[in-house]
């Protein structure tokens, strides 16, 4: 069990600059437009004790939305009580206020919320963006807050970091929160799973029925989600991590730096997660966005599960077995990818999404022997296999398997130039049916004879 650190603070002092900070990574979009943040975007921090000579500590790390934050999309209360539930669990809080724009009366109302919520936990008052001596001088008028001597730091730049880290080491008792020495490595996220589809998919309602909490913001108002949320849950006692992403749409649509900036965040997100959960609105038809997250999941050999979500509101009028053949139809590319049904309203199909994502994962990393490889290409070989247009034979004279995630798959060809999409096509749909890649995306490098290692000339 890990000590939990909640940030708290108005819109715009630079919570998520001062979350990114303490990850040593960009997990949280930074933007000058108050409102970025909405949900608890949470991680797990590795805290230096460079000068006491110790190990490092860890914590888990959370960033709430902004109190006070107004916008026409009437979210205020669910960051309200995304803040509230962030106090009640807290180990201890960073209140956040800004050196640059002074004492504000919205930071006054945000210390009497922490006032008067009735925690017990400590409260370390950090006064960001302070980039110069003047602004040092400046925060002291900050101590008026009831909140002691603040930390001063500047997020952006690094300055006092170190002296920020030995406060926040001094603010938690970590006798408290022993570490395991056999336990798995804190840090270790597990398999990332990344929920991706269009806007109002319901992705942000099936992580929170993963999660067994309201951990990311719903509302039926599409593009609510702006960053991409990492949100860790546990599943027969094994770690998963799940991706909220953003909702993608179409360029021409986009609104704004920050709606850029999400789309582009949530594309990168299937670029770095495990296995993807595509999921489809069933109450709606498949759109030109569905079929820009399959060429993007294609293009990056990404495992995939197809989650057809909110199915009660299409059971009524399609069968599963109809659905299919619609998808098939549609998402072409993507045949080989498992099917699940869900309705994550109510919690239905999620240990069946997670176990099929749990086995695509593995699948992904399985590796074959070089020699049953190739017994198998001989296998296929014998049972024909399409010419070329030139007339021309194709000749695999060898292959094996150079890397997995994606499993790759490295062909030594008589010449490459013959081995067109058509029979790569052909080549990977036949090594799906005889080998454990059944429901993953393979790679195919294809090579000239010259290029051989010399063990394989000896075998050829």
């Amino acid at each position: 069990m890990l000590p939990k650190i909640v940030i708290i603070g108005r819109p715009n002092v630079g919570k998520s600059s001062l979350m990114n900070m303490l990850a040593n990574r960009r997990v949280s979009i930074v933007e000058p437009t108050a409102g970025v943040t909405r949900d608890r975007i949470s991680t797990v921090i590795e805290l230096p004790q460079v000068y006491r000579g110790k190990k490092a500590r860890h914590a888990d790390l959370i960033d709430t939305g902004g109190y006070g934050l107004t916008d026409n999309m009437d979210l205020t209360p669910q960051i309200e009580r995304q803040i509230a539930k962030g106090l009640g669990e807290a180990d201890l809080v960073l209140f956040i206020v800004d050196a640059q724009s002074g004492l504000t009366s919205l930071d006054e109302t945000v210390a009497r919320l922490i006032r008067t919520s009735g925690t017990q936990t400590p409260v370390l008052l950090v006064v960001n963006k302070v980039d110069a001596q003047n602004h040092e001088v400046q925060s002291y008028e900050f101590m008026q807050l009831g909140f002691g001597e603040p930390a001063m730091v500047s997020a952006i730049t690094g300055h006092n970091k170190h002296a920020f880290y030995e406060r926040i080491l001094d603010s938690i008792d970590f006798n408290l929160f022993k570490e395991d020495a056999g336990a798995e490595d804190p840090t270790d996220p597990g398999p990332l799973i990344a929920l991706v589809g269009k806007r109002n998919a319901g992705k942000s309602t099936m992580v929170n029925a993963l999660a067994g909490e309201q951990r990311v913001i719903v509302s039926e108002i599409a593009g609510t989600t702006r960053d991409s949320v990492d949100v860790r849950f546990e599943i027969d006692g094994k770690t998963f991590t799940a991706i909220d992403t953003a909702g993608v749409r179409k360029r021409k649509s986009l609104d704004g730096d920050i709606e850029y900036y999400s789309m582009h965040r949530s594309l990168r997100s299937v670029r770095r997660a495990d296995v993807c959960l595509l999921l489809i609105d069933s109450s709606l038809r498949i759109s030109q966005v569905d079929k820009k997250l399959v060429n993007e999941i294609l293009e990056h050999h990404r495992p995939t599960v197809i989650v057809v979500n909110k199915w009660d509101l299409a059971e009524k009028t399609s069968t599963q077995e109809e659905y299919v053949e619609y998808l098939d139809k549609q998402l072409q590319g993507l045949s080989f990818a498992p099917i699940v049904f869900t309705t994550a309203s109510e919690g239905k199909g999620m240990r069946e999404a997670i176990g099929m994502a749990m086995n695509l994962y593995e699948q992904a990393r399985h590796r074959v022997p070089t020699s049953e490889l190739n017994n198998v290409i001989q296998a296929i070989l014998s049972q024909g296999a399409p010419r070329s247009k030139l007339g021309k034979q194709p000749k695999i004279y060898y292959a094996t398997q150079v890397n997995a995630d994606p499993p790759t798959i490295a062909l030594f060809v008589n010449t490459p130039d013959l081995f067109d999409s058509n029979y790569i096509r052909y080549f990977v749909n036949r090594l799906r049916e005889e080998l454990a890649y059944s429901e993953v995306p393979i790679k195919v490098l294809v090579r000239g004879r010259q290029s051989m290692p010399d063990d394989a000339e000896a075998q050829t």
